[in-house]
């Protein structure tokens, strides 16, 4: 099968979140349960969340101009944010909800049908899930494995909700429901916070992981027997771009000529096969 686009994926994202607010807003329908409801707030969140990742993702790939050199691939960290953010309004929201019910319990529905569509719709997110994380790690965005992330969240979310429901319903116990609801908001909380921790760390230039470090330097090290040498090492990660600096040194009898064209030999191989901008600071070695 064709791999997606980032922007194919998060415009499946965007149709299965419209599809599961249906699906789950007929199950509180049916059943009248907060848990439920509190199921089908979350894939509200899920369409917001989605819709602002897709308008990121455009403007992440946008070239680089005059007045962004770089660039605009931080972007997506902001959309990162936006989903943390929607998540805490939902969180608050079903936590209200959930606060009303204990105080005034109400009988569950039927719930055969209802808890089949959210079971339905649980389905659906995970392998949105799966295709998103598939091509957020592909593309190295943030955005898509945000919106993977949350979907995850969401699977998880549904699966303690139909447990909840379903012990409400066979024990009598209708205090139940909107526990299991205040349960689901404190997961998403927690979501939330860990989506804008990590929009805030990549803004505030994060160093690439290890595993991208050691590409780099594998890379720097096949130039050792050309009669040069690195130091100082840097890295920073912008969105889907990642950048790099390190010192060139390289004896002080050569001519700018030939150090600049071996810089330039190296930093096409550290961007072909390490994915990363590289610049290069040539140092004279006496």
């Amino acid at each position: 099968m064709r791999t997606l686009t980032p922007q194919q994926a998060l415009l499946l994202s965007l149709l299965a979140a419209l599809t599961t607010i249906g699906m789950k807003t007929g199950a509180w329908w049916l059943t009248g349960s907060v848990g439920y409801l509190s199921d089908a707030l979350e894939s509200l969140v899920n369409l917001a969340g989605a819709s602002f990742a897709l308008l990121m993702v455009f403007f992440a790939r946008a070239p680089a101009d005059p007045e962004h050199p770089y660039g605009h691939g931080k972007a997506e960290y902001f959309s990162a944010a936006f989903e943390g953010v929607m998540i805490f309004v939902a969180a608050l929201a079903i936590l209200f909800t959930a606060g009303e019910r204990l105080l005034h319990p109400e009988p569950l529905g039927e719930l055969g049908l209802g808890t089949a569509l959210s079971i339905g719709a649980s389905a659906i997110n995970f392998g949105v899930a799966r295709v998103l994380f598939q091509v957020g790690r592909a593309n190295r965005s943030l955005a898509l494995e945000a919106d993977a992330r949350h979907l995850m969240t969401d699977v998880w979310t549904t699966a303690g909700v139909v447990v909840g429901v379903g012990l409400a319903s066979v024990s009598g116990w209708v205090w139940l429901d909107p526990l299991v609801a205040a349960a689901v908001a404190l997961n998403i909380l927690r979501e939330g916070w860990g989506l804008m921790h990590r929009s805030v760390d990549g803004l505030m230039d994060r160093a690439l992981g290890d595993e991208d470090i050691a590409r780099i330097e594998a890379v720097l090290a096949s130039f050792a027997s050309r009669g040069c040498s690195f130091a100082n090492l840097k890295t920073r990660v912008a969105g889907s771009m990642h950048f790099a600096h390190v010192d060139l040194r390289l004896p002080g009898d050569w001519s700018v000529a030939r150090a600049h064209a071996l810089a330039d030999e190296i930093e096409r191989a550290v961007e072909v096969q390490a994915g990363a901008r590289l610049t290069t600071h040539v140092e004279p070695v006496r």
